[in-house]
């Protein structure tokens, strides 16, 4: 089933809809070893044995020997019920194109062919209005830092579509190390697996030649980023002396840690967790409707700079647009009609 379905799987993806029309088998936790699994806590920065996301509610009053897992920010309650719901309106307002795994997008960013290296503007032209706010509020995050925005990619999940998604790191090449998530509508969990895969994949080789942008701690150390955060433009010779190589590489082989995605909340991964750890949301792990937002930035060599940054100038500047989408919808109404 390597073609594309009408449901928009294909390959060794598939929601409940493909699978019963072909007959295909779903398995998306045949690697996971449940009775190893710690549950991340918000507030004590550690993670406890355990399964069910909501332990981490149990603060303070945890049990079992914790582990320690840097590189996860999570701010609880980071959005209002009112900006939850300008959100999931205008999100509702736009098409939603069909994705794999019983999931539906809507992304904006630049075209990259991440095998080949090769990126392009395409059609990209900034980001619907409605969700500007979302981007401001990063300033008041310090672990945002700097964080200039150029793919925001809205993903909904229905438990009625078996809708999940499978294991994977963000590629390396072109997405830089903070990724973000803000979680809307339900409560969800992301599974985290050490990887243990080939050493080429994600462009993971890119990573020990680039300058960190977070510490263990979740500041904000790369020279190059406290320099755009000021305004100001940075020089070639942007170096720290802490390269992507000073991550704690040492890392358990045969654990799983969950990460608690609440609704409305802010979740930051960086570090570690980021580049040694493939990240999923399990089919278990939905219910209902949720939908999340999630934002990339550029890794340091395409930023003002750096070595690549004239082949982002086009994309830095399209992610300072923000449009209409009603205006846009009602044009396009208006050329269909």
């Amino acid at each position: 089933m390597d073609k594309p379905r009408p449901c928009g799987c294909k390959g060794r993806r598939t929601c409940i809809t493909c699978e019963a029309e072909y007959g295909l088998l779903h398995d998306d936790t045949n690697d996971i070893q449940r009775e190893k699994s710690y549950v991340f806590c918000p507030w004590c920065q550690k993670a406890w044995p355990g399964w069910d996301m909501n332990l981490y509610r149990l603060h303070p009053n945890h049990e079992g020997e914790p582990i320690d897992y840097p590189g996860v920010f999570i701010e609880m309650d980071w959005l209002s019920v009112e900006e939850e719901n300008q959100l999931i309106v205008g999100m509702d307002e736009m098409p939603w194109d069909a994705s794999q795994s019983g999931r539906r997008k809507q992304n904006f960013g630049p075209k990259c062919n991440f095998k080949k290296k090769k990126m392009k503007l395409g059609d990209f032209n900034g980001f619907p209005s409605f969700s500007k706010f979302v981007q401001d509020k990063f300033q008041d995050v310090p672990q945002l830092e700097g964080y200039f925005t150029i793919e925001q990619c809205s993903l909904e999940y229905e438990a009625s579509k078996g809708a999940s998604i499978d294991r994977h790191i963000d590629d390396c090449w072109v997405w830089g190390e903070r990724i973000v998530t803000v979680n809307l509508l339900s409560d969800s969990v992301l599974t985290m697996t050490p990887y243990n895969g080939e050493e080429w994949r994600y462009n993971l080789p890119l990573v020990s030649t680039y300058n960190r942008i977070l510490n263990n701690q979740g500041e904000v150390v790369n020279k190059q980023i406290k320099a755009l955060a000021n305004g100001e433009i940075p020089g070639t010779n942007c170096s720290n002396n802490l390269l992507g190589d000073e991550f704690p590489r040492s890392i358990p082989k045969d654990i799983v840690v969950r990460i608690p995605m609440p609704r409305r909340s802010l979740l930051v991964i960086y570090g570690s967790p980021r580049y040694d750890w493939e990240h999923r949301v399990l089919r278990e792990d939905v219910h209902g409707r949720r939908t999340c937002i999630a934002y990339r930035e550029f890794t340091p060599p395409f930023l003002p700079g750096g070595q690549l940054c004239n082949e982002s100038e086009a994309v830095l500047k399209a992610g300072k647009n923000f449009w209409d989408h009603q205006s846009v919808r009602n044009q396009n109404l208006l050329s269909s009609g």
